[in-house]
Formats: C-alpha cells, sequence, structure tokens
C-alpha cells in the first residue's frame, strides 16, 4: 500500500496489529460485497456485531471494555474502514465519535454502564441527531425542542441525514430546552422504540449507497430526566463533530489509496498500443500527482494525530484536514476512474464507488465551504457567519 515517505514505519506494535486487523477484515469481509450492496443500496448489518468482536467501535477511548488505543491507532483503523467504502468507516465513525464518545464525555456512571458496553461490542446502535431539514450548516438554529414534564423531558422535531437512524436502538438527538432560561440546546439519549418516537429510511440516493441513512421524528416523545447528557449549549455537538472529522480526514485517504492502488494496477496490466498504458507519460504523471497528495494528506493526518495525542489539536486545525483530504479523494477518485477508461464506471472497480460517495463525504460534518470559513476566521480573527 502507498507509504511513500515511510510514515508506516514509525508505527507501534499496537498501531500495526490494528491497521493488520482492519486491513484483513475490509479485504475478507467487505470487498467481496461491497459492490453489490453499493448497487442495491443495503448496508451489510452482519458485519455490525463482527466489528464490535474486533474493536472497531470507539477504540480510542477507555474504560467499559474499550480499548483506549492511540489516536493514531483510531485514525488508521478509519482509514482501512474507508479503503473498503465509506459506508462500514461511516458506520463505525457514528458509532462511536457521534454516540459512545458524548455518553463517554458527558453521560452520567449508569448511561455509561448501561450503553457503552453495548455499543461498543456492537450489540446496540446508535445514531447523532443534530442535522434538521431546515437546519444543516447553521445547528444552532435548531427547532427540535424539548419541555419539561414531570421528571422527564417531552421532545418534538424531525432530525434528517441520521446515519444508522432506522435501525438504532439510541438515539442522541440535540434539541433546545425552552424550560430553561436561554432555551439551551441539550443532548437526551433517546430510545427508538418509544411512543411518540419514529424512523424512516432515506431512499434513492446516489452517493454513500452503502449506508443507511434515515429520518428520525419526534412527536411529544417523553424521556426521562435520567437520559439527559450534562452538557449545555452547542459545545456539546460540535465537540462530537470534531472527533467524527478527525476520523473522516484519515479516512478519506483510505478511500483516495484504494483509487490508487487500483489504477496502478490496471496501468500495469492494461495494453495498448503494445505495451501497458502505465509505460505512457500521460499515465506516469496522473500517478505520481495522486500519490503526491496522498502522501500530502497522509502527512497531515498523522501530524494531527500527535497533537490529538497530547492533548493540542484545534477543531480548526481538524477542519483544515477534513477540508484537504476529503477534497483531494474527490479529485483523485476522478482521476482513477478516468485511468480506467469504460472499465471505470462499472461495479467491479472501486474508483466509481469511492467518487460517488466522496460527493457526500464533501459535504457531511461540515460542508468544504464551511470548513474554508472556519479556517478564514481563524486566520483573520474575522468571522463571515455574522
Amino acid at each position: 500500500m502507498l507509504d511513500y515517505v515511510d510514515l508506516e514505519t514509525d508505527l507501534d506494535q499496537e498501531e500495526r496489529l490494528i491497521r493488520d486487523t482492519a486491513r484483513e477484515f475490509v479485504d475478507e469481509e467487505v470487498r467481496p460485497d461491497i459492490g453489490e450492496h453499493f448497487l442495491d443500496g443495503t448496508f451489510p448489518t452482519d458485519l455490525i456485531p463482527e466489528m464490535g468482536e474486533l474493536g472497531f467501535y470507539a477504540p480510542n477511548l477507555d474504560g467499559y471494555g474499550l480499548p483506549n488505543v492511540s489516536e493514531r491507532a483510531y485514525g488508521l483503523l478509519m482509514q482501512e474502514l474507508e479503503a473498503g467504502d465509506s459506508g462500514v468507516r461511516s458506520m463505525a465513525s457514528v458509532q462511536g465519535a457521534l454516540v459512545m464518545y458524548p455518553i463517554h464525555a458527558f453521560g452520567t456512571a449508569d448511561q455509561k454502564e448501561r450503553w457503552l458496553p453495548a455499543l461498543g461490542r456492537g450489540e446496540a446502535v446508535g445514531c447523532f441527531g443534530l442535522t434538521e431539514p431546515e437546519h444543516g450548516s447553521d445547528p444552532s438554529s435548531m427547532a427540535t425542542t424539548a419541555e419539561r414534564d414531570g421528571d422527564g423531558y417531552r421532545l418534538s422535531g424531525s432530525k434528517t441525514w441520521i446515519t444508522n437512524a432506522p435501525i438504532a436502538d439510541v438515539a442522541v438527538v440535540w434539541a433546545r430546552d425552552r424550560s430553561a432560561e436561554g432555551s439551551p440546546v441539550r443532548g437526551f439519549l433517546v430510545e427508538t422504540d418509544r411512543d411518540g418516537v419514529t424512523t424512516q429510511p432515506i431512499h434513492e440516493k446516489l452517493s454513500l449507497r452503502a449506508s443507511i441513512t434515515g429520518e428520525i421524528s419526534l412527536s411529544n416523545a417523553w424521556v426521562p430526566e435520567a437520559d439527559v447528557l450534562d452538557v449545555e449549549g452547542m459545545k456539546g455537538p460540535l465537540s462530537c463533530l470534531t472527533q467524527a472529522r478527525y476520523g473522516i480526514a484519515w479516512g478519506a485517504v483510505g478511500a483516495a489509496r484504494d483509487c490508487f492502488e487500483t489504477a496502478r494496477e490496471y496501468a500495469t496490466e492494461r495494453e495498448q498500443f503494445g505495451r501497458p498504458i502505465g509505460a505512457f507519460q500521460l499515465q506516469q504523471e496522473k500517478l505520481a500527482e495522486t500519490a503526491t497528495r496522498i502522501t500530502t494528506a497522509q502527512l497531515l493526518a498523522h501530524r494531527l494525530a500527535d497533537l490529538k495525542e497530547r492533548g493540542d489539536l484545534r477543531p480548526q486545525q481538524v477542519s483544515m484536514a477534513k477540508r484537504n483530504n476529503v477534497r483531494m479523494a474527490r479529485e483523485e477518485s476522478r482521476r482513477a476512474r478516468e485511468m480506467l477508461g469504460g472499465n471505470g464506471i462499472t461495479a467491479d472497480y472501486p474508483p466509481m464507488r469511492h467518487l460517488a460517495n466522496m460527493e457526500t463525504v464533501y459535504t457531511y460534518e461540515g460542508t468544504h465551504d464551511i470548513h474554508s470559513l472556519i479556517l478564514g476566521e481563524d486566520l483573520t480573527g474575522l468571522s463571515a457567519f455574522e
């Protein structure tokens, strides 16, 4: 696999083990059928418990049976999973960074004991309810509300584009608490089988097809006080997004690398005009450009791991990596598809599938433009959001 500046020679034993375990899992369990799942618009749900057994959900957290591996090891895991498909990485990313992380960071002892072991083993599935039909890039304007009712709350509103929603056992829902002064945003652990809670899948997607995406509708759904997270304000959901975006920055490298390896192999085997197409200057230039851009993204991801491990990573730095690495994967998957010619538009080869998936990854967890404005504000001190 492409590692042009030998970054992986510095991995420790645990990091190598996690990389190799995830790579083997993808080779044996994901690659053989993922093309069919993409065409059918289905997710291989049989892999959910297996991924739990392998420790793929929030392995960088500690306690409650979780492995507490390094941040680099976690990034390598996301990289290998997305080399298989963005839908597989999204499943692990949502379960870990967007569901288990907020419970671990803001949950009570009872909430942690109840949910973290089950979610970590893949015995329960979670989803993250922030985006709404009318509020995507501006989540602070959310319309979903919570009203105090006895020893709990009544939640009303809707969330959309929610990964795992149709199969989730619990949803981390963010809503405005209208019972408190200033209507602060609060997090609620909403069991999806409660009265007033309905989920439904979003069909006919043209991207991220091997992923279960849906909507959550809340109609006066009652949630007990015991299921409220101990956090107020947008720092709750935004801290979760920072965790997820870190994983995406790594995952996008995996998708691009898979495209590169496919194109390189194809270029050495496909013959035209009496020799492999990889012998022609134009094709070599394409491979050189792709390898350089992937290597640059790898360097950025590894640097973020160092910063995160020592507690110095800022959200704006994650925005730079998510913005750069996903854009790179979007462009390089297209270049790889181009090198495969007509064969590149079939499900027999991964570049077109990765290309389609990157159209979603480019705009979820903060669009490319939003991350540009986050960086712009950090660089100038001037906010473009006001």
